[in-house]
Protein backbone atom coordinates (compact mmCIF):
# COMPACT_ATOMS: atom_id res chain seq x y z
CA UNK A 1 0.00 0.00 0.00
CA UNK A 2 1.32 3.45 -0.93
CA UNK A 3 2.51 5.71 1.90
CA UNK A 4 0.31 8.78 1.49
CA UNK A 5 2.69 10.98 3.47
CA UNK A 6 5.31 10.38 0.78
CA UNK A 7 2.99 11.32 -2.08
CA UNK A 8 3.27 14.60 -3.95
CA UNK A 9 1.15 17.40 -2.50
CA UNK A 10 -1.38 19.06 -4.77
CA UNK A 11 -2.17 22.57 -3.61
CA UNK A 12 -5.83 23.57 -3.63
CA UNK A 13 -6.33 27.18 -4.75
CA UNK A 14 -9.93 28.24 -4.15
CA UNK A 15 -11.29 31.16 -6.15
CA UNK A 16 -14.95 31.01 -5.07
CA UNK A 17 -14.69 34.57 -3.73
CA UNK A 18 -13.16 35.92 -6.96
CA UNK A 19 -13.90 33.88 -10.09
CA UNK A 20 -16.93 32.22 -8.50
CA UNK A 21 -18.45 35.55 -7.53
CA UNK A 22 -18.12 36.75 -11.13
CA UNK A 23 -20.94 34.37 -12.04
CA UNK A 24 -23.87 36.65 -12.96
CA UNK A 25 -26.03 37.12 -9.87
CA UNK A 26 -23.64 35.49 -7.41
CA UNK A 27 -22.51 38.65 -5.58
CA UNK A 28 -21.90 38.07 -1.87
CA UNK A 29 -22.10 40.61 0.93
CA UNK A 30 -19.04 41.63 2.93
CA UNK A 31 -19.97 39.47 5.92
CA UNK A 32 -20.72 36.48 3.67
CA UNK A 33 -17.28 36.73 2.05
CA UNK A 34 -15.63 36.75 5.47
CA UNK A 35 -17.67 33.71 6.52
CA UNK A 36 -16.86 31.69 3.39
CA UNK A 37 -13.16 32.58 3.69
CA UNK A 38 -13.14 31.33 7.28
CA UNK A 39 -14.81 28.07 6.24
CA UNK A 40 -12.28 27.58 3.42
CA UNK A 41 -9.37 28.23 5.78
CA UNK A 42 -10.83 25.84 8.35
CA UNK A 43 -11.26 23.01 5.82
CA UNK A 44 -7.62 23.16 4.76
CA UNK A 45 -7.62 25.04 1.45
CA UNK A 46 -4.01 26.08 0.70
CA UNK A 47 -4.63 29.36 -1.13
CA UNK A 48 -7.72 31.56 -1.04
CA UNK A 49 -8.12 34.06 -3.86
CA UNK A 50 -10.13 36.58 -1.87
CA UNK A 51 -11.04 39.01 -4.63
CA UNK A 52 -10.00 41.66 -7.15
CA UNK A 53 -8.95 44.58 -4.91
CA UNK A 54 -8.97 47.34 -7.52
CA UNK A 55 -12.46 46.40 -8.79
CA UNK A 56 -14.18 48.39 -6.04
CA UNK A 57 -13.73 49.74 -2.53
CA UNK A 58 -15.92 46.87 -1.30
CA UNK A 59 -13.65 44.26 -2.90
CA UNK A 60 -10.58 45.94 -1.41
CA UNK A 61 -12.06 45.98 2.10
CA UNK A 62 -13.11 42.33 1.85
CA UNK A 63 -9.68 41.14 0.69
CA UNK A 64 -7.94 43.25 3.35
CA UNK A 65 -10.09 41.93 6.18
CA UNK A 66 -9.82 38.32 4.99
CA UNK A 67 -6.03 38.77 4.89
CA UNK A 68 -6.02 40.12 8.44
CA UNK A 69 -8.18 37.24 9.72
CA UNK A 70 -6.45 34.38 7.88
CA UNK A 71 -4.89 31.62 9.96
CA UNK A 72 -3.31 28.94 7.73
CA UNK A 73 -4.19 29.71 4.11
CA UNK A 74 -2.22 31.92 1.75
CA UNK A 75 -4.39 34.94 0.89
CA UNK A 76 -4.22 36.02 -2.72
CA UNK A 77 -5.58 38.99 -4.66
CA UNK A 78 -5.94 39.39 -8.42
CA UNK A 79 -4.32 42.20 -10.41
CA UNK A 80 -4.12 43.04 -14.08
CA UNK A 81 -0.75 43.70 -15.69
CA UNK A 82 -0.28 47.30 -14.54
CA UNK A 83 1.34 48.95 -11.55
CA UNK A 84 -1.87 50.49 -10.16
CA UNK A 85 -3.62 47.10 -9.93
CA UNK A 86 -0.57 45.43 -8.39
CA UNK A 87 -0.04 48.18 -5.81
CA UNK A 88 -3.69 48.08 -4.79
CA UNK A 89 -3.56 44.29 -4.55
CA UNK A 90 -0.49 44.44 -2.31
CA UNK A 91 -2.14 47.00 -0.04
CA UNK A 92 -4.97 44.52 0.49
CA UNK A 93 -3.06 41.25 0.94
CA UNK A 94 0.06 42.46 2.77
CA UNK A 95 -1.75 42.11 6.10
CA UNK A 96 -1.84 38.34 5.69
CA UNK A 97 0.81 36.20 7.34
CA UNK A 98 1.17 34.51 3.93
CA UNK A 99 0.27 36.98 1.13
CA UNK A 100 0.31 36.36 -2.62
CA UNK A 101 -0.09 38.64 -5.62
CA UNK A 102 -1.72 37.06 -8.69
CA UNK A 103 -1.21 39.10 -11.85
CA UNK A 104 -2.33 38.19 -15.35
CA UNK A 105 -2.58 39.28 -18.96
CA UNK A 106 -4.31 37.73 -21.98
CA UNK A 107 -1.70 36.17 -24.25
CA UNK A 108 -3.73 34.54 -27.04
CA UNK A 109 -4.09 36.41 -30.35
CA UNK A 110 -7.68 37.33 -29.47
CA UNK A 111 -6.68 38.72 -26.09
CA UNK A 112 -3.54 40.49 -27.30
CA UNK A 113 -5.80 42.54 -29.54
CA UNK A 114 -7.69 43.97 -26.54
CA UNK A 115 -4.86 46.21 -25.26
CA UNK A 116 -3.51 46.37 -28.85
CA UNK A 117 -0.03 45.17 -27.93
CA UNK A 118 2.51 43.47 -30.17
CA UNK A 119 4.16 40.28 -28.91
CA UNK A 120 7.30 42.23 -27.97
CA UNK A 121 5.34 44.99 -26.22
CA UNK A 122 3.38 42.43 -24.20
CA UNK A 123 6.57 40.55 -23.30
CA UNK A 124 8.07 43.79 -22.01
CA UNK A 125 4.97 44.54 -19.94
CA UNK A 126 5.04 41.05 -18.42
CA UNK A 127 8.67 41.56 -17.37
CA UNK A 128 7.95 44.98 -15.84
CA UNK A 129 4.77 44.03 -13.97
CA UNK A 130 5.95 40.67 -12.61
CA UNK A 131 9.20 42.31 -11.47
CA UNK A 132 7.19 45.04 -9.75
CA UNK A 133 5.00 42.47 -8.01
CA UNK A 134 8.03 40.46 -6.87
CA UNK A 135 9.63 43.60 -5.41
CA UNK A 136 6.56 43.90 -3.19
CA UNK A 137 5.90 40.25 -2.37
CA UNK A 138 8.01 37.08 -2.48
CA UNK A 139 4.98 34.96 -3.48
CA UNK A 140 3.89 35.93 -7.00
CA UNK A 141 1.58 34.00 -9.31
CA UNK A 142 1.41 34.86 -12.99
CA UNK A 143 -1.23 33.76 -15.50
CA UNK A 144 -1.25 33.97 -19.30
CA UNK A 145 -5.01 34.31 -19.73
CA UNK A 146 -6.44 32.07 -22.49
CA UNK A 147 -3.21 30.04 -22.40
CA UNK A 148 -4.81 27.06 -24.12
CA UNK A 149 -5.39 29.17 -27.25
CA UNK A 150 -1.97 30.86 -27.20
CA UNK A 151 0.73 29.88 -29.74
CA UNK A 152 3.08 27.42 -28.01
CA UNK A 153 6.29 29.24 -28.95
CA UNK A 154 4.97 32.54 -27.59
CA UNK A 155 3.55 30.88 -24.48
CA UNK A 156 6.96 29.37 -23.70
CA UNK A 157 8.62 32.74 -24.28
CA UNK A 158 6.39 34.73 -21.90
CA UNK A 159 6.44 32.06 -19.20
CA UNK A 160 10.24 32.12 -19.26
CA UNK A 161 10.11 35.91 -18.91
CA UNK A 162 7.71 35.67 -15.95
CA UNK A 163 9.91 33.10 -14.20
CA UNK A 164 13.05 35.23 -14.68
CA UNK A 165 11.12 38.26 -13.36
CA UNK A 166 10.35 36.41 -10.13
CA UNK A 167 7.08 34.52 -10.52
CA UNK A 168 6.92 31.53 -8.15
CA UNK A 169 3.72 29.99 -9.52
CA UNK A 170 2.78 29.80 -13.20
CA UNK A 171 -0.93 29.26 -13.73
CA UNK A 172 -2.18 27.89 -17.06
CA UNK A 173 -5.79 29.02 -17.53
CA UNK A 174 -8.25 27.35 -19.87
CA UNK A 175 -10.22 30.59 -19.71
CA UNK A 176 -13.05 29.58 -22.02
CA UNK A 177 -13.22 25.86 -21.30
CA UNK A 178 -11.80 25.00 -24.73
CA UNK A 179 -9.29 22.24 -24.03
CA UNK A 180 -9.67 18.48 -23.50
CA UNK A 181 -7.88 16.14 -21.03
CA UNK A 182 -5.23 14.81 -23.44
CA UNK A 183 -4.45 18.32 -24.64
CA UNK A 184 -4.42 19.70 -21.08
CA UNK A 185 -1.81 17.14 -20.03
CA UNK A 186 0.27 17.62 -23.18
CA UNK A 187 0.41 21.39 -22.64
CA UNK A 188 1.79 21.05 -19.09
CA UNK A 189 4.36 18.46 -20.21
CA UNK A 190 5.46 20.65 -23.11
CA UNK A 191 5.94 23.69 -20.86
CA UNK A 192 7.87 21.75 -18.22
CA UNK A 193 10.18 20.34 -20.92
CA UNK A 194 10.72 23.48 -23.00
CA UNK A 195 10.69 26.44 -20.60
CA UNK A 196 14.04 27.22 -18.88
CA UNK A 197 13.50 27.44 -15.12
CA UNK A 198 10.27 25.43 -15.21
CA UNK A 199 11.66 23.13 -12.52
CA UNK A 200 11.93 26.07 -10.09
CA UNK A 201 8.23 27.00 -10.06
CA UNK A 202 4.86 25.39 -9.37
CA UNK A 203 2.60 24.94 -12.38
CA UNK A 204 -1.10 25.44 -11.73
CA UNK A 205 -4.19 24.58 -13.76
CA UNK A 206 -7.32 26.74 -13.99
CA UNK A 207 -10.13 25.13 -15.98
CA UNK A 208 -13.61 26.23 -16.96
CA UNK A 209 -16.46 23.84 -17.61
CA UNK A 210 -17.90 25.09 -20.90
CA UNK A 211 -17.57 21.63 -22.47
CA UNK A 212 -18.15 19.75 -19.21
CA UNK A 213 -14.50 18.69 -18.88
CA UNK A 214 -13.12 21.02 -16.18
CA UNK A 215 -12.52 18.30 -13.57
CA UNK A 216 -11.03 15.88 -16.12
CA UNK A 217 -8.80 18.62 -17.56
CA UNK A 218 -7.54 19.62 -14.10
CA UNK A 219 -6.73 16.04 -13.10
CA UNK A 220 -5.00 15.40 -16.43
CA UNK A 221 -2.83 18.47 -15.82
CA UNK A 222 -1.90 17.13 -12.37
CA UNK A 223 -0.83 13.79 -13.85
CA UNK A 224 1.36 15.75 -16.28
CA UNK A 225 3.10 17.68 -13.51
CA UNK A 226 0.85 20.53 -12.35
CA UNK A 227 0.82 20.75 -8.56
CA UNK A 228 -1.86 23.37 -7.97
CA UNK A 229 -5.54 23.16 -8.93
CA UNK A 230 -7.64 26.32 -9.12
CA UNK A 231 -11.26 25.57 -8.31
CA UNK A 232 -14.47 26.76 -6.64
CA UNK A 233 -17.03 25.33 -4.26
CA UNK A 234 -19.92 23.73 -6.22
CA UNK A 235 -18.09 24.61 -9.46
CA UNK A 236 -19.41 28.17 -9.16
CA UNK A 237 -18.14 30.56 -11.81
CA UNK A 238 -18.74 32.41 -15.03
CA UNK A 239 -20.78 30.77 -17.79
CA UNK A 240 -20.74 26.99 -17.06
CA UNK A 241 -18.51 27.47 -14.02
CA UNK A 242 -15.05 26.43 -12.84
CA UNK A 243 -13.49 23.15 -11.78
CA UNK A 244 -15.42 22.02 -8.69
CA UNK A 245 -13.26 21.73 -5.57
CA UNK A 246 -15.29 18.86 -4.17
CA UNK A 247 -14.91 16.86 -7.39
CA UNK A 248 -11.11 17.07 -7.73
CA UNK A 249 -10.49 16.57 -4.01
CA UNK A 250 -12.75 13.51 -3.78
CA UNK A 251 -11.40 12.10 -7.07
CA UNK A 252 -7.87 12.24 -5.65
CA UNK A 253 -9.09 10.65 -2.42
CA UNK A 254 -11.25 7.87 -3.92
CA UNK A 255 -8.92 7.00 -6.83
CA UNK A 256 -5.64 7.44 -4.98
CA UNK A 257 -4.64 4.08 -6.44
CA UNK A 258 -4.22 5.59 -9.90
CA UNK A 259 -3.71 9.25 -8.91
CA UNK A 260 -1.23 9.04 -6.01
CA UNK A 261 -1.40 12.66 -4.86
CA UNK A 262 -2.56 14.16 -1.57
CA UNK A 263 -4.23 17.38 -0.47
CA UNK A 264 -4.71 18.75 3.03
CA UNK A 265 -8.45 19.37 2.62
CA UNK A 266 -10.67 17.98 5.38
CA UNK A 267 -13.31 16.38 3.16
CA UNK A 268 -15.80 15.97 6.05
CA UNK A 269 -16.37 19.74 5.83
CA UNK A 270 -17.33 19.73 2.16
CA UNK A 271 -21.10 19.40 2.57
CA UNK A 272 -21.39 22.24 5.05
CA UNK A 273 -19.52 24.76 2.90
CA UNK A 274 -21.33 23.55 -0.23
CA UNK A 275 -24.68 24.32 1.36
CA UNK A 276 -23.51 27.68 2.63
CA UNK A 277 -22.07 28.78 -0.73
CA UNK A 278 -25.31 27.72 -2.43
CA UNK A 279 -27.27 29.88 -0.01
CA UNK A 280 -25.16 33.03 -0.04
CA UNK A 281 -24.63 32.92 -3.81
CA UNK A 282 -28.27 32.13 -4.54
CA UNK A 283 -27.17 29.30 -6.86
CA UNK A 284 -28.82 26.04 -5.74
CA UNK A 285 -26.88 22.82 -6.35
CA UNK A 286 -28.40 20.64 -9.06
CA UNK A 287 -29.86 17.41 -7.69
CA UNK A 288 -27.54 15.13 -9.68
CA UNK A 289 -24.38 17.19 -9.07
CA UNK A 290 -21.39 14.96 -8.33
CA UNK A 291 -20.42 14.66 -4.65
CA UNK A 292 -22.74 17.32 -3.17
CA UNK A 293 -25.98 16.94 -5.13
CA UNK A 294 -29.14 15.84 -3.30
CA UNK A 295 -29.18 12.58 -5.28
CA UNK A 296 -25.45 11.84 -4.98
CA UNK A 297 -26.13 9.14 -2.35
CA UNK A 298 -29.74 8.34 -3.27
CA UNK A 299 -30.69 4.95 -4.76
CA UNK A 300 -34.09 4.29 -6.34
CA UNK A 301 -33.43 1.42 -8.74
CA UNK A 302 -34.55 -1.90 -7.27
CA UNK A 303 -31.28 -3.57 -8.23
CA UNK A 304 -29.30 -0.73 -6.62
CA UNK A 305 -31.38 -0.78 -3.44
CA UNK A 306 -31.03 -4.55 -3.09
CA UNK A 307 -27.27 -4.30 -3.54
CA UNK A 308 -27.02 -1.45 -1.03
CA UNK A 309 -28.90 -3.42 1.61
CA UNK A 310 -26.50 -6.34 1.23
CA UNK A 311 -23.29 -4.34 0.90
CA UNK A 312 -23.09 -0.53 0.55
CA UNK A 313 -19.89 -0.82 -1.48
CA UNK A 314 -21.81 -2.41 -4.37
CA UNK A 315 -23.10 0.98 -5.50
CA UNK A 316 -21.24 3.55 -3.37
CA UNK A 317 -17.60 4.34 -4.08
CA UNK A 318 -17.39 6.69 -1.09
CA UNK A 319 -19.21 6.99 2.20
CA UNK A 320 -21.64 9.84 2.90
CA UNK A 321 -19.70 10.64 6.07
CA UNK A 322 -16.56 11.23 3.96
CA UNK A 323 -18.06 14.55 2.85
CA UNK A 324 -19.79 15.40 6.13
CA UNK A 325 -23.15 13.62 5.72
CA UNK A 326 -23.46 11.75 9.01
CA UNK A 327 -26.29 9.42 10.02
CA UNK A 328 -28.33 10.53 13.04
CA UNK A 329 -30.78 8.81 15.34
CA UNK A 330 -32.25 12.11 16.52
CA UNK A 331 -35.69 12.80 15.02
CA UNK A 332 -36.51 16.48 15.32
CA UNK A 333 -40.07 17.62 15.95
CA UNK A 334 -42.17 20.10 17.91
CA UNK A 335 -41.25 18.46 21.23
CA UNK A 336 -37.51 18.72 20.64
CA UNK A 337 -35.64 21.04 22.97
CA UNK A 338 -32.89 23.58 22.52
CA UNK A 339 -30.14 21.16 23.56
CA UNK A 340 -31.24 18.61 20.94
CA UNK A 341 -31.31 21.33 18.30
CA UNK A 342 -27.80 22.49 19.22
CA UNK A 343 -26.56 18.88 19.00
CA UNK A 344 -28.22 18.44 15.60
CA UNK A 345 -26.61 21.67 14.39
CA UNK A 346 -23.19 20.39 15.47
CA UNK A 347 -23.79 17.16 13.54
CA UNK A 348 -24.59 19.24 10.48
CA UNK A 349 -21.37 21.24 10.87
CA UNK A 350 -22.80 24.42 12.41
CA UNK A 351 -21.41 25.91 15.61
CA UNK A 352 -23.70 28.79 16.53
CA UNK A 353 -23.67 31.30 19.37
CA UNK A 354 -26.40 31.59 21.97
CA UNK A 355 -28.12 34.51 20.25
CA UNK A 356 -28.24 32.81 16.85
CA UNK A 357 -29.38 29.55 18.49
CA UNK A 358 -32.23 31.48 20.09
CA UNK A 359 -33.33 32.85 16.70
CA UNK A 360 -33.01 29.44 15.03
CA UNK A 361 -34.96 27.78 17.83
CA UNK A 362 -37.87 30.20 17.45
CA UNK A 363 -38.02 29.52 13.70
CA UNK A 364 -37.59 25.80 14.34
CA UNK A 365 -40.60 25.72 16.68
CA UNK A 366 -42.71 27.63 14.16
CA UNK A 367 -41.72 25.15 11.45
CA UNK A 368 -42.28 22.12 13.72
CA UNK A 369 -45.83 23.30 14.37
CA UNK A 370 -46.46 23.09 10.62
CA UNK A 371 -44.51 19.89 9.91
CA UNK A 372 -44.71 16.47 11.55
CA UNK A 373 -40.97 15.89 11.20
CA UNK A 374 -38.18 18.38 10.59
CA UNK A 375 -35.42 17.02 8.33
CA UNK A 376 -31.75 17.95 8.26
CA UNK A 377 -32.30 19.95 5.08
CA UNK A 378 -35.04 21.95 6.83
CA UNK A 379 -32.66 22.84 9.65
CA UNK A 380 -29.92 23.88 7.22
CA UNK A 381 -32.47 26.19 5.58
CA UNK A 382 -33.30 27.68 8.99
CA UNK A 383 -29.62 28.36 9.71
CA UNK A 384 -29.27 30.10 6.36
CA UNK A 385 -32.37 32.23 7.01
CA UNK A 386 -31.15 33.42 10.40
CA UNK A 387 -27.62 34.02 9.13
CA UNK A 388 -28.96 36.18 6.29
CA UNK A 389 -31.31 38.20 8.51
CA UNK A 390 -29.76 41.54 9.39
CA UNK A 391 -29.75 45.16 8.30
CA UNK A 392 -31.53 44.75 4.96
CA UNK A 393 -33.20 47.93 3.72
CA UNK A 394 -36.27 45.95 2.67
CA UNK A 395 -37.89 43.58 5.17
CA UNK A 396 -41.22 41.74 5.04
CA UNK A 397 -43.43 42.18 8.09
CA UNK A 398 -46.52 40.25 6.96
CA UNK A 399 -48.11 38.84 3.83
CA UNK A 400 -51.75 37.88 3.12
CA UNK A 401 -52.79 36.32 -0.18
CA UNK A 402 -56.27 35.54 -1.57
CA UNK A 403 -56.37 33.27 -4.62
CA UNK A 404 -58.46 30.61 -6.29
CA UNK A 405 -60.43 29.86 -9.46
CA UNK A 406 -62.91 32.71 -9.08
CA UNK A 407 -60.77 35.61 -10.28
CA UNK A 408 -57.41 37.36 -10.03
CA UNK A 409 -55.24 36.77 -6.98
CA UNK A 410 -54.87 39.50 -4.37
CA UNK A 411 -51.79 40.10 -2.20
CA UNK A 412 -51.51 42.47 0.74
CA UNK A 413 -47.98 42.94 2.01
CA UNK A 414 -46.62 44.97 4.89
CA UNK A 415 -42.92 45.84 4.72
CA UNK A 416 -40.27 47.94 6.38
CA UNK A 417 -38.59 50.09 3.73
CA UNK A 418 -35.55 51.85 5.14
CA UNK A 419 -37.05 51.51 8.61
CA UNK A 420 -40.49 52.85 7.66
CA UNK A 421 -43.49 50.51 7.77
CA UNK A 422 -45.61 50.55 4.61
CA UNK A 423 -48.48 48.45 3.24
CA UNK A 424 -49.79 47.77 -0.26
CA UNK A 425 -52.42 45.59 -1.94
CA UNK A 426 -52.14 44.47 -5.56
CA UNK A 427 -53.85 42.01 -7.92
CA UNK A 428 -52.16 39.63 -10.34
CA UNK A 429 -52.48 36.57 -12.57
CA UNK A 430 -51.59 34.38 -9.60
CA UNK A 431 -50.49 34.72 -5.99
CA UNK A 432 -46.78 35.14 -6.83
CA UNK A 433 -47.47 37.74 -9.52
CA UNK A 434 -49.73 39.69 -7.15
CA UNK A 435 -47.13 39.50 -4.37
CA UNK A 436 -44.30 40.75 -6.57
CA UNK A 437 -46.50 43.63 -7.77
CA UNK A 438 -47.24 44.57 -4.16
CA UNK A 439 -43.53 44.62 -3.35
CA UNK A 440 -42.90 46.86 -6.37
CA UNK A 441 -45.63 49.21 -5.19
CA UNK A 442 -43.70 49.75 -1.95
CA UNK A 443 -40.25 49.70 -3.55
CA UNK A 444 -40.55 50.93 -7.18
CA UNK A 445 -37.90 49.37 -9.39
CA UNK A 446 -37.19 48.38 -12.98
CA UNK A 447 -35.63 45.02 -12.16
CA UNK A 448 -36.41 42.35 -14.74
CA UNK A 449 -37.13 38.81 -13.55
CA UNK A 450 -34.58 36.51 -15.24
CA UNK A 451 -35.21 33.37 -13.20
CA UNK A 452 -37.94 32.05 -10.91
CA UNK A 453 -37.27 28.52 -9.67
CA UNK A 454 -38.98 26.39 -7.01
CA UNK A 455 -37.57 23.18 -5.49
CA UNK A 456 -38.82 21.11 -2.57
CA UNK A 457 -36.31 20.94 0.30
CA UNK A 458 -37.60 17.52 1.35
CA UNK A 459 -40.41 15.13 0.40
CA UNK A 460 -44.10 15.35 1.31
CA UNK A 461 -46.90 17.87 0.96
CA UNK A 462 -45.63 19.73 4.05
CA UNK A 463 -42.14 20.15 2.58
CA UNK A 464 -40.44 23.49 2.59
CA UNK A 465 -40.05 25.05 -0.83
CA UNK A 466 -36.75 26.66 -1.75
CA UNK A 467 -37.33 29.52 -4.17
CA UNK A 468 -34.58 31.18 -6.22
CA UNK A 469 -35.18 34.54 -7.91
CA UNK A 470 -32.71 36.24 -10.25
CA UNK A 471 -33.17 39.91 -11.12
CA UNK A 472 -31.42 42.23 -13.60
CA UNK A 473 -31.46 46.02 -13.41
CA UNK A 474 -29.22 48.48 -15.26
CA UNK A 475 -26.70 45.75 -16.10
CA UNK A 476 -26.51 44.51 -12.51
CA UNK A 477 -27.64 40.97 -11.66
CA UNK A 478 -28.57 39.62 -8.23
CA UNK A 479 -30.00 36.32 -7.02
CA UNK A 480 -32.14 35.82 -3.92
CA UNK A 481 -33.14 32.61 -2.21
CA UNK A 482 -35.49 31.62 0.61
CA UNK A 483 -37.32 28.58 1.99
CA UNK A 484 -40.72 28.17 3.64
CA UNK A 485 -43.56 25.64 3.79
CA UNK A 486 -45.65 28.32 2.06
CA UNK A 487 -44.34 28.69 -1.49
CA UNK A 488 -45.73 32.22 -1.85
CA UNK A 489 -44.02 33.37 1.36
CA UNK A 490 -40.74 31.81 0.17
CA UNK A 491 -41.20 33.56 -3.19
CA UNK A 492 -41.76 36.93 -1.55
CA UNK A 493 -38.72 36.56 0.69
CA UNK A 494 -36.52 35.43 -2.22
CA UNK A 495 -37.71 38.38 -4.34
CA UNK A 496 -37.01 40.86 -1.53
CA UNK A 497 -33.66 39.18 -0.86
CA UNK A 498 -32.68 39.72 -4.51
CA UNK A 499 -33.80 43.37 -4.35
CA UNK A 500 -31.67 43.90 -1.24
CA UNK A 501 -28.68 42.42 -3.06
CA UNK A 502 -29.27 44.77 -5.98
CA UNK A 503 -29.24 47.69 -3.55
CA UNK A 504 -25.95 46.46 -2.06
CA UNK A 505 -24.46 46.02 -5.52
CA UNK A 506 -25.58 49.50 -6.58
CA UNK A 507 -23.98 51.03 -3.48
CA UNK A 508 -20.84 48.97 -4.08
CA UNK A 509 -20.54 50.03 -7.74
CA UNK A 510 -21.13 53.72 -7.06
CA UNK A 511 -22.41 56.32 -9.53
CA UNK A 512 -21.17 55.91 -13.09
CA UNK A 513 -19.33 52.66 -12.41
CA UNK A 514 -19.34 49.67 -14.73
CA UNK A 515 -22.08 47.44 -13.26
CA UNK A 516 -20.69 44.08 -14.33
CA UNK A 517 -16.90 44.31 -14.19
CA UNK A 518 -14.16 46.88 -14.58
CA UNK A 519 -12.91 47.50 -18.10
CA UNK A 520 -9.69 45.97 -19.42
CA UNK A 521 -7.48 49.00 -19.93
CA UNK A 522 -4.04 50.25 -19.05
CA UNK A 523 -4.33 52.29 -15.87
CA UNK A 524 -0.63 52.20 -14.91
Amino acid sequence: MTDKSAQDRVLIFDTTLRDGEQSPGATMTHSEKLEIAELLDDMGVDIIEAGFPIASEGDFRAVKEIAERSREAVICGLARANFADIDRCWEAVKHSARPRIHTFIGTSPLHRAIPNLTQDEMADRIHQTVSHARNLCDNVQWSPMDATRTEHDYLCRVIEIAIKAGATTINIPDTVGYTAPRESAALIRMLKERVPGADTVIFATHCHNDLGMATANALAAVEAGARQIECTINGLGERAGNTALEEVVMALKVRNDIMPYRTRVDTTKIMNISRRVATVSGFPVQFNKAIVGKNAFAHESGIHQDGMLKNAETFEIMRPEDIGLTASNLVMGKHSGRAALRDKLRQLGHEVGDNQLKDIFVRFKELADRKKEVYDEDIVALVSATADAGNDRLQIVSLKVICGTGGPAEATIEMEVDGKEMIATEHGDGPVDATFKAVRALHPNKARLQLYQVNAVTEGTDAQATVSVRLEEDGMIATGQSADTDTVVASARAYVNALNRLLVRRDKAGPGADRREINYKDVS
